[in-house]
């Protein structure tokens, strides 16, 4: 059942309500900007895309079109944190942090300057644009550089109070958006926190935990559900921030049901998979099953038909609760 403290939508199940990512993100660039004025916004020629456009019509000298060019986006963002700003730096994240990542790794992690890196159109969703643009190496590309917090919203409302506390936290964060409408569980009452997991959905005498991360958390949660009909208990955890990750509460929600399914728009390798196998390598050994894209890259083709060809839609998601359970 769901977890009555997440205070998601009732009516969650219904997906009435879609809207992609990136448009929370948009909304909440704004709204830290408005309750700083140190916040400012720079872009690699994709403001529309990015979701920039109503930032920049508000707070047009607050905003630094830097076209095409990446890595001097990352080294511009750098330099104004180091003199006191708080930039958001965004385009595809194919190319944010895919083609500026040795900027971003000297210029402002190891100088640990405030800049937030923003990547949108991330994972194989992006659809018809095809690989090139599919990024699905962007949280492990980010997870291994010293100091970078990383954070994959689940959906609109997450992602607005995601870019709100990228704002206030002291350091940099990637902060990873989706292109496409996906949709909206949370509403403005559910919990979140940098480093902090949220239960969902909590069954009586689980038998398996489902972690997800970014827009699939939706369909963790209706396997959820479907499993329920069956009989078969299940707890479902947002793991939101894969950068710190809530150990304490991976292990916990590990235990109680003795295995666990990582579900994430992304390379396993390296990905939300990757962090939570060895968290529980390190305290709680378990057997696990990894949802996600495993060493392939992404092609053209719908949202719908991507997820099922690279095994993340609900009935790949139940195939794997199965093959978890089994080998408990």
């Amino acid at each position: 059942m769901l977890f009555p403290d997440a205070h998601i939508q009732d009516s969650w199940f219904e997906a009435k309500d879609q809207q992609p990512t990136r448009a929370g993100f948009g909304k909440g660039l704004v709204e830290a900007a408005d309750a700083d004025p140190r916040v400012i916004a720079l872009c690699a020629d994709l403001t529309e895309s990015t979701k920039v456009d109503e930032f920049k019509a508000k707070y047009p000298r607050r905003f630094i079109e830097v076209g095409v060019a990446e890595q001097n986006l990352a080294a511009l963002a750098s330099g104004f944190a180091a003199s006191g700003k708080i930039p958001f730096m965004t385009s595809y994240a194919a190319f944010n942090p895919g083609r500026n990542n040795e900027q971003i790794r000297t210029t402002i992690a190891l100088n640990n300057v405030p800049v937030k890196v923003c990547g949108m159109h991330a994972g194989i969703s992006v659809g018809p644009d095809g690989a090139t643009h599919q990024a699905l190496e962007d949280m492990a590309l980010m997870r291994v550089i010293p100091r970078m917090t990383v954070i994959s919203p689940c959906d609109a409302e997450e992602a607005r109070k995601a870019t709100l506390a990228a704002a206030r936290h002291d350091g940099p964060v990637y902060l990873r958006f989706s292109r496409e409408k996906t949709p909206v569980m949370t509403t403005t009452d559910t919990p979140f926190e940098i480093g902090k997991a949220s239960l969902l959905w909590h069954g009586e005498n689980p038998q398996v935990t489902i972690f997800a991360t970014g827009p699939l958390v939706y369909n963790a949660l209706t396997v959820a559900r479907a499993l329920g009909e069956k009989g078969i208990n299940s707890i479902v955890v947002n793991i939101h921030t894969i950068k710190p990750l809530d150990d304490a509460a991976v292990v916990d929600f590990a235990s109680r049901s003795g295995c666990v399914v990582t579900v994430e728009e992304h390379q396993v390798a390296g990905g939300l998979g990757s962090a939570i196998a060895e968290c529980l390598a390190r305290s709680k050994p378990l057997p696990i099953e990894f949802v996600g894209v495993h060493d392939q890259f992404g092609q053209s083709g719908t949202a719908e038909e991507l997820y099922a060809h690279y095994k993340m839609d609900v009935p790949s998601i139940v195939e794997a609760v199965d093959r978890a359970i089994a080998r408990k």
